[in-house]
């Protein structure tokens, strides 16, 4: 590649440049090279940073600026959703399907995008973050108990780190955020990282954080105790017409 970027030690302890060092065109690009070894993925959200690169290219890392995330007791449904969620007897779970919800993530065509950011190696590198408790996945099941929607992340403290959500049937995506927000809250987690700014985004609620507010929210939140392992049974099944119009809502038991 043209650009002249650190690149990363193989060793997976290795620090990374200071995210203040990010591009500003293209917004956040940090470094290249390294690894996607579970020790240096935990390394890089600690620090605001995430990996974000197609298949042929270098690993790349970024750490954009602004910063979009949504508060837990923010996220928007539209009051004709929610309707349709009343009626659908659509339930969320989570940990239930994570390959099933990465890998539909990976498969599903995006806008603008030719091809999938989500490869081989990342789809790899997730599962093992899962396996050891880090990665979880929050799962829209539909009546006949059919994958209709999902989400996952890296979970460090009480900070969620959002990686992609999918919609395999209309809402799907939504209804996964919201439930995932829904229970963090509830958990007493006040955030969850979205990663870069979209229109999609902010109309569900998305907030914008300058890259200083963003890095002091998640130094303190990564530190906090949190939940490693499985979220399968503290999550429960949460039927989706429970979901308030805003997550704001006091949250219903599950």
């Amino acid at each position: 590649m043209s650009l002249r970027l650190p690149w990363l030690s193989p060793h997976p302890d290795a620090p990374f440049p200071p995210v203040e060092t990010a591009l500003r065109d293209p917004d956040g690009l940090l470094a290249a090279g390294g690894d996607l070894s579970p020790g240096r993925l935990l390394n890089a959200y600690r620090h605001g940073i995430f990996p974000w690169f197609s298949e042929g290219e270098p690993i790349l890392w970024w750490s954009p600026d602004p910063r979009i995330v949504f508060r837990t007791d923010g996220v928007h449904l539209s009051r004709r959703f929610l309707r349709q969620l009343r009626g659908s007897g659509w339930v969320a779970r989570a940990d239930t399907a994570f390959v099933e919800v990465m890998t539909a993530c990976a498969a599903t065509p995006r806008p603008g995008q030719d091809g999938t950011w989500i490869t081989a190696d990342m789809r790899q590198a997730y599962a093992e973050l899962h396996r050891l408790g880090h990665a979880h996945s929050v799962e829209v099941f539909d009546d006949g108990n059919r994958l209709v929607g999902g989400i996952y992340g890296v979970a460090i403290g009480r900070m969620f780190f959002g990686e992609s959500m999918v919609s395999l049937a209309s809402g799907g995506s939504k209804a996964a955020l919201a439930a995932l927000a829904f229970r963090l809250r509830a958990w007493g987690w006040p955030l969850i990282d979205a990663q870069v700014e979209n229109p999609h985004l902010l109309r569900m609620g998305g907030e914008t954080r300058a890259r200083p507010a963003f890095m002091a929210e998640i130094e303190r939140l990564t530190a906090a105790s949190g939940r490693i392992g499985s979220w399968c049974d503290a999550f429960e099944t949460l039927s989706l017409g429970d979901v308030p119009h805003e997550t704001s809502g006091n949250p219903p038991s599950g």
